[in-house]
């Protein structure tokens, strides 16, 4: 979309960093599925990496990054999610990390029948839909599994559990979400401003 508002003057790239340097340490590709062996994530952010208009709805789609030493750094996508899911997947990584118990979260499509994901990982391939993920709290670090009736659970990534993480995780969830939305709502200003097409008669 031409006039939509230019993804980078929203460069959650930069904004939404955050370093596990000093966090207990904690690892990403850990399924025996994984398409690479495990890494110590150094940092994570979130990343906009489409911002679309189509049958008169605006959505949006996100990652989550990491990087890591033992590849230079790169960013890595694990995770890629709608406008929908970061509200509810930062809630459920507060609760399992303060409550110390497992948090089921499931991940439902507008229809049944849709194929448009919500959710998709990208530690076991290409963009794998998720219908479930479980946060398993443990002594140091949260680990994320998701769950499929095929294949059973595969161990995703770990999240460090320190008050010092669910801090700067929370704020960065809430900041990112704010700009994630005020983005929706340029875009649907937009498309409300585009003159709409006139009708053509057929001729008889």
């Amino acid at each position: 979309m031409a006039e939509t508002p230019a993804i980078s003057d929203r460069n959650l790239e930069a904004t939404t960093n955050i370093s596990l340097k000093r966090e207990p340490a904690c690892f990403a590709f850990l399924s025996a599925r994984s398409v690479s062996p495990p890494m110590p994530i150094d940092s994570i952010n979130l990343d906009l990496a489409s911002a679309d208009y189509f049958q008169g709805r605006a959505s949006l789609w996100t990652t989550l990054e990491m990087r890591s030493s033992v590849n230079n750094d790169r960013p890595t996508a694990i995770l890629g999610f709608d406008e929908t899911f970061l509200r509810p997947f930062a809630r459920a990584l507060v609760e399992a990390s303060t409550t110390r118990a497992a948090y089921r979260m499931t991940i439902l499509n507008e229809l049944p029948n849709s194929e448009r994901c919500r959710v998709v990982e990208y530690v076991t391939g290409p963009g794998k839909p998720l219908k479930e993920l479980v946060l398993q709290p443990f002594d140091n670090v949260v680990l994320v599994t998701a769950t499929t009736p095929k294949d059973g659970e595969e161990t995703l990534f770990q999240l460090p559990r320190t008050d010092s993480f669910l801090r700067a995780f929370a704020k960065m969830s809430y900041q990112a979400d704010q700009a994630l939305h005020d983005l929706l709502e340029d875009m649907e200003r937009t498309a409300r401003r585009r003159p709409q097409p006139k009708a053509v008669e057929a001729s008889e």
